[in-house]
């Protein structure tokens, strides 16, 4: 039947009064509100909507919720397509478009079909074997094909035009999902005074309820209730999708994508952070597929969505009916089908006859217990169902265009498995239910109490112990649904029949039970070892309704008990989501946003070309008119070296320690001694990892017994900060040490060069500046045009240098009276380039150096290491691989030809060899060289080589560039400069 034939006339909950039109793979449809795009296509009578990821099969709708493993789209167009949308959980909206996917040239002809047709070369695994050999084709031919076939949909390849917001929640107990038992947790948690959250993923509130026109009066007084209550915040379209430490749970809310027209400013998804003190999970329960040949065929159903689709959204699904099920709930399917207008049920009972089949056959329903089905006749569309009596040969054709299937019912553990909730087999129904946990209980289908009844006092016990859990009172009692009526949960389990073709039990990834139990026999026995062997449970849908059949599966080939074989730990996300969510604001200039210093705006009015280093926007150079932008950077290094520069070094990492133990607690933290420097005075200093690798170095200066100054390198000043809060909170919580982050608080500059002292100290007032005054890493206070200063004579630059910190508001103030101090010293602002070449001429290491590969021996720094005491790293410092001799040292390198470039990142190798013994860490052209090409390297036996003459192969740009070896210390080896 074609057209509107499948729409009833009334029931549900959708608006039939308005209509909504969508289009699907080009033409157009129409809906209501409040159907999804599965419910919307199934009353058209479109039946084929996608493909199999391996196979490229027909499928159909299978599902009515986010379990769905066949009906995954594109929605949307553009920027905005967004792939492997579920049907089942997508509301449709005027001008929606849908796309199916992973099909070519259309859906109806996939030429990608041809697979089937060598599925037998294509088992479980097959790609570990067939791509390792010939080795040559791996990346001509192996990975390019695997690359196209991978994916289902289409991802956009512009940018993402929406945007997207993260926010945090917290609240006493945590309800999530928002069915009879959902429901009664919230109101009993909030009667009793809780301040409570009800996630809900779906756009209407009620889950089973929906179903259940007898209860529609409970449902809407309940959620009045709920809405009423000032403590309790109701959160539909929302999916706690993973549940992590310390009752931290994820969740996504969808807040414009069933929308035609998104409002402006409102995000079109929001990811929540939610921290509860209590947890109640009513997620319900999945209901399972039977692995028989072709159960994957359009027109095979769950039985509990075939009821769904007609009794919420006014579809009948099929009309020749087959109900093949294990269990008493599925008998409730038929009796919905027939009484909406389907032309006939058969009920394929896998039980010997019951009293739910004599109920049946006492309505007129035909009911054959003891049977089973076990294949089904159709391509794109059903017509037949083969059926037969278990323990028999051959099998009898039912006619049929829907076969609905119930293997029974798997609580949802996913979120209590992924908070490593113990399970517990229960052989009632054939399934794990959750154990007990911390602060974490499951109620109704969740832990598998079925019915509506049932669910609702369970659900209703579980709110006011969570509630009472948290310090609350007992909350009033309010009517519950009586449980009369509830159908007997017992099943008889039926995972797999056995016959002839192929039988799925993971549809998304064409999983089959024959891959299942060739995992066994290729030796991955365990469930996990089987899930990754092929497949299985790994697709959007993580198994929720295949995953403990294929378990069985297993169990039966390994002679094992299911319950002993158990099922994987499932890990977020609960069901996919949108890396636009998991990204919310984070993205372009916000995933890093910059940080700008205090003097930004003079160095705009000053023309800087700006650079980002770490999260700063710095000025990397000063351009005059008409200077290339080296022509600036060699300007601005001579000037340095012949009279004076000054330099915004206020992006420096600044840490104020203060407490009786801050020495102690230094000490424990750089490989050299803190505790005994003199107050006004400054050390430099190493940090190394746990590991032993150089972590960062800086200045700490001592500025009263129990009070220092630290610094650190721009790009780790918050991670040194994460490292001294590990210690101080985890190793050594007995120290009596305070210790902030300043670096926002305090400008720093830079004054450096031959004239830097006659400039300081014309700006300075009340400070001596001699050696005597102020010798070398000594620190005093003083003021600078009336603001106060605190000025170290520090140098990373090879001059005579001083750095003058000021209170931030002060910066500007202090900068310009430095500025007018120097002007009769030739004074000149410089940048981060001027400042990486000044460095690389003295040999100091930095971030290039400092790249977490390197030890303190490497680098030539392994001296300043205390003689006794411990410190972070020491132990593994000392690892025979990293004080083997032939690691690489620190060295400098020179071009032959000074003229020749030397490229950052080239390897260091003999004339005529392949063989790399080491790599270029650093380049730049020297002023004090003649504009020559110098670098500083690691090299093995560096200092050995030091003379020697070695090639810098650059493959990328096919270069070679003879360098000699030579001291990393290009200037002033002696630091007479520096102490002058």
């Amino acid at each position: 039947m074609t057209g509107r034939a499948f729409r009833i006339a009334g029931g549900g909950h959708i608006d039939r009064s308005r209509t909504v039109r969508f289009r699907f793979d080009g033409k157009e449809h129409s809906g209501h509100p409040g159907d999804t795009l599965a419910s919307a296509l199934l009353a058209a009578g479109v039946r084929l909507v996608g493909r199999s990821f391996k196979y490229h099969r027909p499928r159909g709708i299978y599902s009515a919720g986010p379990e769905e493993p066949n009906a995954l789209v594109e929605i949307g167009t553009g920027a905005r397509r967004t792939p492997n949308t579920r049907m089942t959980t997508a509301e449709i909206h005027d001008g929606l478009v849908a796309e199916s996917q992973n099909r070519w040239p259309s859906l109806r002809f996939d030429a990608m079909a041809a697979t089937s047709v060598a599925a037998r070369l294509l088992p479980a695994g097959f790609y570990y074997k067939t791509f390792m050999w010939p080795a040559s084709f791996w990346e001509k031919v192996y990975e390019p094909m695997i690359r196209r076939a991978a994916g289902l949909g289409r991802a956009a390849t512009e940018p993402d035009p929406d945007h997207y917001e993260a926010a945090h929640a917290h609240c006493d107990v945590l309800v999530v999902g928002a069915g009879a038992a959902g429901l009664a947790a919230a109101r009993a948690a909030g009667e009793a005074g809780a301040r409570v959250l009800l996630a809900e993923q779906d756009f209407l509130l009620g889950g089973g309820l929906l179903l259940e026109p007898a209860h529609e009066a409970w449902r809407g007084e309940t959620l009045a209730a709920i809405i009423a209550l000032p403590n309790v915040t109701v959160m539909p379209r929302t999916t706690v999708f993973g549940y992590y430490d310390h009752n931290m749970l994820g969740a996504l809310e969808r807040v414009t994508d069933h929308l035609a027209t998104a409002p402006d400013h409102v995000p079109r998804q929001r990811s929540w952070t939610i921290r509860a003190r209590e947890v109640v999970l009513a997620t319900g329960a999945d209901e399972r597929l039977v692995a028989f040949p072709d159960n994957d065929r359009p027109g095979v159903m769950l039985a509990g969505a075939a009821r769904a689709y007609v009794a919420r959204f006014g579809v009948v699904p099929g009309r020749r009916v087959v109900l093949f099920t294990n269990n008493d709930a599925a008998y409730a399917t038929a009796d919905t089908l027939l009484a909406a207008g389907a032309d006939s049920a058969t009920i394929v009972d896998f039980r010997p006859f019951g009293t739910a089949a004599a109920a049946a056959r006492a309505r007129g329903i035909e009911v054959l217990p003891g049977s089973e089905v076990i294949g089904v006749d159709g391509g794109t569309s059903l017509y037949a169902v083969q059926v037969r009596r278990r323990g028999t040969w051959g099998s009898t054709q039912v006619p049929a265009d829907l076969l609905c299937v119930s293997g029974g019912y798997s609580p949802a553990v996913h979120l209590a498995s992924q908070a490593r909730t113990p399970l517990a087999w229960d052989a009632r129904i054939a399934a794990f239910v959750p154990g007990e946990a911390a602060r974490q209980r499951s109620a109704g289908g969740a832990r598998g109490v079925f019915g509506i009844g049932a669910a609702a006092h369970d659900g209703a016990a579980a709110g006011r112990a969570a509630a009472i859990a948290t310090g609350c009172r007992v909350g009033s009692e309010f009517v519950l649904p009586g449980r009369n009526g509830d159908a007997d949960p017992t099943v008889m389990p039926c995972w797999e029949i056995a016959a002839p073709g192929k039988a799925f039990v993971d549809l998304q990834n064409d999983v089959t039970a024959a891959d299942i139990r060739l995992a066994r026999q290729e030796g991955y026995e365990h469930i996990e070892h089987a899930k990754r062997y092929t497949t299985h449970t790994m697709a959007t849908d993580q198994g929720k309704i295949g995953g403990l059949v294929g378990a069985a599966v297993l169990a039966e080939a390994r002679g094992l008990p299911v319950e002993q074989v158990g099922i994987p730990t499932y890990r977020p996300y609960v069901t996919p989501v949108t890396w636009g969510a998991v990204a919310a604001h984070h993205v372009g200039k916000a995933f890093a946003p910059i940080r700008r210093t205090m003097l930004h705006d003079w160095h705009v009015r000053n023309g800087a070309d700006f650079m980002e280093a770490g999260l700063w926007l710095r000025p990397g150079f000063y351009p005059q008119k008409g200077e290339s932008p080296w022509d600036s950077v060699l300007r601005e290094a001579r000037a340095v070296r012949r009279a004076v520069g000054i330099c915004d070094v206020s992006t420096l990492g600044k840490i104020d320690v203060q407490g009786k133990d801050a020495g102690v607690f230094l000490d424990r933290l750089y490989m050299n001694t803190f505790s005994t420097l003199a107050i006004g005075k400054a050390r430099y200093g190493i940090m190394l990892r746990e590991d032993g690798m150089v972590f960062d170095d800086g200045t700490t200066t001592r500025l009263a017994e129990d009070h220092f100054f630290v610094t650190t390198t721009t790009a780790n000043a918050a991670r040194v900060m994460e490292h001294m809060d590990l210690y101080a909170q985890t190793v050594w919580p007995d120290l009596d040490v305070q210790y902030c982050s300043v670096t926002d608080q305090w400008a720093s500059m830079s004054i450096a060069g031959p004239k830097a002292r006659s400039t300081v100290a014309r700006a300075v007032a009340g400070l001596d500046l001699s050696n005597e005054g102020l010798p070398f890493m000594g620190v005093a206070d003083a003021t600078v045009a009336g603001c106060p200063v605190r000025v170290f004579r520090i140098s990373f630059s090879g001059e005579l240098a001083y750095e003058i910190a000021t209170p931030a508001g002060y910066a500007l103030a202090v900068w310009e009276a430095v500025l007018a101090a120097g002007r009769a010293d030739g004074i000149v602002p410089y940048g981060v380039e001027a400042l990486g070449l000044l460095r690389i001429e003295k040999g100091h290491v930095a971030g290039s150096e400092l790249n977490g590969h390197t030890t303190a021996r490497d680098l030539g720094l392994d001296r300043m290491a205390k003689k006794r005491g411990d410190f972070v790293g020491r132990v593994l410092a000392e690892r025979p691989g990293l004080v083997d001799p032939g690691r690489p040292t620190f060295v400098g390198i020179r071009s032959v030809d000074p003229k020749r470039q030397v490229r950052q990142g080239a390897h260091l190798v003999e004339p005529g060899s392949f063989k790399s013994l080491g790599w270029v860490s650093s380049v730049t052209r020297s002023v004090e060289l003649g504009d020559a090409w110098i670098g500083l390297a690691l090299l093995t036996d560096g200092k050995a080589r030091i003379g020697s003459r070695l090639v810098a192969a650059f493959p990328l740009k096919d270069e070679a560039v003879e360098v000699e070896i030579v001291s990393p210390h290009f200037i002033d080896p002696e630091n007479a400069r520096v102490r002058a």
